[in-house]
Formats: structure tokens, sequence, C-alpha cells
């Protein structure tokens, strides 16, 4: 018995001590679903830096550097938090692969996170719940699988919406590979491919075709041809005449050395920008520049090329400010209270008028440069951000980044807006005119590109596109045949050809925070008659209808002050001032003019029971739908309405 005891006592000391030994050795944890604790418990990955400790010895919160996840938030290996939402969806958020690895490989559809179950498409946004936490009916997935898509896209399992013609073409772009299946069929037999016009099959996939003479513009239309755009060698005029390109230059410019160039003649232009110290002068080659001491605290500016006087916008005080330059400096003088934060600038040189935009109310004002009379003249806008003016069309245009990015033109006075642009385009921070060619250039931050359109929103080109220099384009401008622009990233001044972005050339290096680009040449702000007439005094009709409060504009009486660069106005006199004379002058003055338009009344009305023999002659000139293409046979003509557009006659650009 001694001997069998003693083994007895021996196995029960072995067993006791192996279960201890076990006792001691930790538990398994799932490998990225679970976190170890530093005392060996395993808690889930879901609770690491979520703010609350799970492991009794606080080690899954104590390696977070400060970031602390909320519950409904996944904390990756590298150290930031996602969404719960985004674990397990086949992308990689954390940019580690922490939020995939070794998830359930759920190849049938929509996975439910590490521990869930795999859900079929179909049970995706069906109105049903399938998910512990609901990531199968989540808005934010099933808002973007409700979005209609354009007649010209495909709709991806996912909801996303990409062009028609990327379904079927090798390549897989939606993220459920959608895109590239069923493509057995034939794609043209459905909504016709998506294609304006022609749609061609093919053994796997389709594409679009457009009549001759025509482009297709992405996949939504096709638009007629310009030959001159379409050569894109001439800075100024084009003539295309049997099936050749002739380039002019406009008044103001000669040809220069090479095919189709234009420069300007007469003074020599500058380059003026804003920086962190204010606003600074130079060449167009940036050899050598001065900044202007007076323009402090300056982010947005306009010139008036005719006497080299400089507005700009000052943030801390909504004021706008004029300045002299170019020769003795002289003091700041401020020409307007603005009543909110300037965000764009623009000045009319035929009309004396300034344009400002205010991306803070929403809104588009004007006002006379000798600052006495201010107005809104557009409201309701999505933070407008910059707004450049065509004075001798009667057009101002402005660029909104809000929510809605998009470029609208109307008239002057606001009446007639139109949107030109609405489509690829994210934060478009800049506008100029190309006033010779008739085409708007912009600058769009978001996509980092710069890019044009005709003054009716067709015939678009990207021209500039990121090239290390334009990471954060803010200004732009247009002179002869390069377009200038400022890159907050490189602190840059940059110009490139403006057809194709060739002849890249870097102006000005090292700029603190580099912000509005303008050229100023008297080339560029041309003495053409008023939009609205053409009126010995020019100003008269631009002003009476953007601003027509008091103002008496009465060409003998207003002089134009060319040393001031703005209208003297003078203000409507009270009545009770007039004498007896003055006062008899102005009746007779009156039933003069009652007797004279009686008697046109009854001519006209005589006039209206007579054949118009002539009528049919009338319709026989020839219209230009292109105002870049000129018709070598036409003589220069004025425009005789407002769609019409004039050939050679160079006041009517």
């Amino acid at each position: 018995m001694g001997h069998l005891g003693a083994l007895l006592v021996v196995y029960l000391f072995v067993l006791s001590w192996d279960r201890i030994l076990g006792a001691l050795d930790p538990p398994v944890c799932q490998a990225g679903r679970q976190f170890r604790c530093d005392n060996g418990l395993c808690v889930s990955r879901l609770s690491v830096c979520d703010g609350q400790i799970q492991c009794k010895d606080g080690s899954d919160e104590r390696e977070c550097g400060g970031l602390v996840c909320r519950s409904s938030e996944f904390f990756c290996d590298i150290g930031h938090c996602i969404s719960v939402m985004l674990l397990c969806d086949g992308e990689d958020h954390c940019s580690d692969g922490s939020d995939e690895r070794l998830c359930q490989n759920c190849t049938s559809g929509v996975s439910c996170g590490p521990s869930g179950p795999c859900l079929s498409k179909h049970q995706l946004c069906d109105g049903q719940t399938d998910c512990g936490d609901g990531r199968d009916e989540d808005k934010s997935v099933c808002g973007a699988l409700n979005t209609a898509c354009a007649a010209s896209e495909f709709k991806c399992g996912d909801g996303k919406c990409i062009q028609h013609s990327y379904k079927c073409d090798n390549t897989v772009d939606c993220s459920d590979g959608s895109d590239e299946e069923n493509c057995d069929v034939n794609e043209c037999l459905f909504n016709n491919g998506g294609c304006p016009h022609v749609c061609v099959d093919e053994p796997k996939g389709f594409h679009c075709e457009c009549p001759n003479n025509t482009r297709q513009v992405g996949d939504s239309h096709c638009e007629e041809m310009n030959p001159c755009l379409e050569a894109d060698v001439c800075d100024q005029l084009c003539l295309y005449t049997n099936d050749h390109l002739t380039c002019r230059c406009q008044e103001d410019y000669v040809k220069g050395s090479a095919a189709g160039d234009c420069k300007a003649t007469g003074s020599l232009a500058h380059l003026l920008f804003t920086d962190l110290g204010g606003v600074s002068i130079s060449n167009i080659t940036g050899s050598v520049y001065e900044q202007l001491k007076s323009a402090c605290g300056s982010r947005h500016v306009t010139v008036l090329s005719s006497n080299n006087t400089l507005y700009w916008a000052q943030p801390e005080t909504s004021s706008i400010y004029r300045l002299s330059f170019g020769g003795k400096q002289h003091n700041a003088q401020r020409v307007f209270k603005a009543p909110s934060s300037v965000s764009g600038l623009a000045v009319d040189w035929v009309h004396s008028l300034l344009y400002w935009s205010s991306a803070e109310t929403g809104s588009v004002h004007v006002g006379l440069l000798d600052g006495s009379v201010q107005r809104p003249l557009l409201t309701g806008l999505d933070k407008p951000c910059a707004v450049v003016v065509h004075p001798t069309q009667g057009v101002i245009f402005w660029a909104e980044c809000g929510n809605n990015p998009k470029i609208e033109k109307s008239s002057l006075d606001g009446q007639y807006q139109k949107t030109l642009v609405n489509t690829l385009i994210h934060n478009p921070v800049a506008l100029s005119l190309d006033l010779p060619r008739q085409l708007l250039y912009w600058v769009d931050q978001g996509l980092r590109r710069i890019s044009r359109v005709n003054l009716e929103g067709h015939y678009r080109k990207t021209v500039v596109e990121s090239n290390g220099f334009l990471d954060q384009p803010f200004g732009l401008a247009l002179f002869e045949g390069f377009v200038y622009w400022s890159d907050e990233v490189s602190h840059s001044i940059c110009r490139a050809n403006k057809h194709d972005g060739s002849q890249f050339e870097v102006i000005l290096k090292n700029i603190t925070s580099p912000g509005s680009v303008l050229i100023s040449h008297p080339a560029l702000q041309p003495n053409r008659s008023a939009a609205c007439g053409r009126d010995q005094c020019q100003y008269l009709c631009g002003v009476q209808s953007v601003i027509p409060q008091t103002l008496n504009m009465n060409c003998t009486e207003n002089r134009y002050n060319r040393s001031e660069g703005f209208p003297v106005i003078s203000r409507t006199v009270p009545a009770s001032v007039l004498s007896d004379s003055t006062f008899a002058g102005l009746l007779s003055l009156t039933i003069f003019l009652i007797l004279l338009l009686l008697g046109m009344f009854v001519w006209c009305c005589r006039e209206e029971v007579r054949p118009h023999r002539g009528f049919e002659h009338s319709l026989s000139l020839k219209e230009s739908r292109n105002p870049l293409i000129l018709d070598a046979n036409m003589e220069p003509t004025l425009c005789p309405t407002k769609e019409t557009l004039c050939k050679l006659d160079l006041d009517c650009e």
C-alpha cells in the first residue's frame, strides 16, 4: 500500500501542476478580430482606443497617441480611426490593411463585418436590416444606390455612376465589377447605349459616333466642329475659307515671328500679383518687380489700364481701395465700404463700373468707379468666388464654388442668366477672358487644371493640367498667346501657351502665399463703344441700366474725367430750384416731343399696311454662328441684333 499510496500522491501532484501551467498559458486571440491585453486576456478589436477600458490593465487604451475612437469607429493599426461601416467592405481604408485583415471571405455579396454573415446583393438596401449593425441599410450607402444616373451613364451595382462607354471595355470601373458583366449582349438596344446619335455595337462593348463635321462632347451630346478652335493656332482672329486657315491680329496688335502669334503694341505690359505683403508689380518676364507698399492686406485685385489704377479688396475691413501705379506712388483711397467680404473683383472700363462678388452673402454687387453709388446686382448665389466682365458685349460672368459649382453669365444688369459650365467642375476660383477670340478661361483648384469655353459654353477644352506647378492655383490672367496663373503650393507665378499648355515657364519663384494675378495693358481694355449703343457718351446706357438711381446721365452735361478714369456724375436737380424761363423751355420741349411721337405713330401705322418688298432680301445676309470663323467676302458690319455676331468689325468683339 505504501508504494501504491506514493504513486497516487505523485499522480495527483503532476495532474495539479499541469492544470496550474495550463492556467498560466494565455488564451489564443483571433488575429485581426481580437486584441490581446497585456495580462493575456482577449477583447474585441473594436474596443481598442474607444475611450473605455476593456482590459483590466488598461492596455487597450494605452498606446493610442492621444487619439480616441468613438464606439462607431475602428482603430487602425497605423493609428487613426475609420467608421465601422468600412470594415470588411473589400477596400483598404486604413492604408495598412488592418480593416480587411482576416475578414470573412464574402464572395456572395455584402459582408456584415468581421463576425457577421454574408448577404446577397439583393439584400442590400432592401428595406430590411440583415446586419447586426445595420450597415446593409445605411443611408450613406443606400442613398448612393438610389441616385439616378444620367442617360449617358451606367449605374453600377453599388450605385456609382460611370460613363456608359466604360461598360464592357475590359477594365473594371465599378467596385463590384458590374460594368464588365453581361457583355455578350447588344448594349445599343438599351437607350441607344447612352449615345447622342449613333451607337455601334462591338463583339465586346460598343462605341458612340457623331455625324460628319461634329464631335462628341463627353458622352452627352455632339456639337458642330469649329475648324479654328480644332486647329488652335491663331492667337486672335481666325479666317477659315476653302479648308484653309488664316490668322489675323486685332487693332493694337501686330503679327509676331511665329505663325499665328500676335504681339501688343505701345507701352510695356505690367504683371501684377498679390502675396503676403500686398500687391507687387513686375514685367511679364518676371525679371524686375517691386511691391506697392500702399496696397497692403490685399487678396483680390483688378486694374483700369487706361490710367494705371489698381483696385483691391481688404478682407479684414470689407473695403475696396484704389491706387495709382506706374509712376509716383500715391496714398491709397477707399472707394467702397462693401456690405460683406469680397471674393472677386472686376472693372468695366467702358461704363466706368466696378463689380465684386461676395461668397459670404452669395451675391454680386456693382458700383460707380467714383464710389458714389453701389447696389447688389445678383443675390441667392452659391458662394460666388470669381467675377469678370465683358463690357463691349454687355455680359458679366461669375463662378460659384458652393455645393453645386458652376460658371454662369448674365447681362450687365443681372438679367438673362445662363449656365455655361456645370459638369466636371469642382472649385473654379478664378476667371479670365480672351477678348479677341471670345473665350472664357477658368482655373479649377479642385481638378488642378485650366480650361476654356466660348461665351455660350461650347467648345470646351482643357488647356493646362497639373504639372507640379498647378497643385493649388488661385489667380488667372491672359495676355497675347499665354495664360498666367499663381500656385500656392510651389509659391510661384507661371505661364504656358494658352492653346495647349506648351512653352511652360516659371516666371517668379519663392512668392509667399501668391494670390490674384492680372496683366495691365491698354490693348486688354480696348476703347470700344458701349454694348447697348454707339453713343458719344460711352458709359451712358451701361450706367443707366445698372445704376439708374438719381443719376442725371445727360451726355451734354456729363464729362468723362480721363485723369481719374470715371465719369463726372451730376445729380438730378430738384424742380423747385428751376427758374421760370427754364420751366417754360422744358414745357415747350415736352410738347414738341409729344407731337413728334404722335406723328411717328401715324406714319408707322401707314407703313404697316404696305408690302415690304425688301424683307426677303434683308434676310439673305448670312450670320456666322461662330465668332471665331470669319467670312472673307463679307464687309465689316455693325451688329444688327443682339444675337448676330460680327465678322470683321473689331468694335463688336
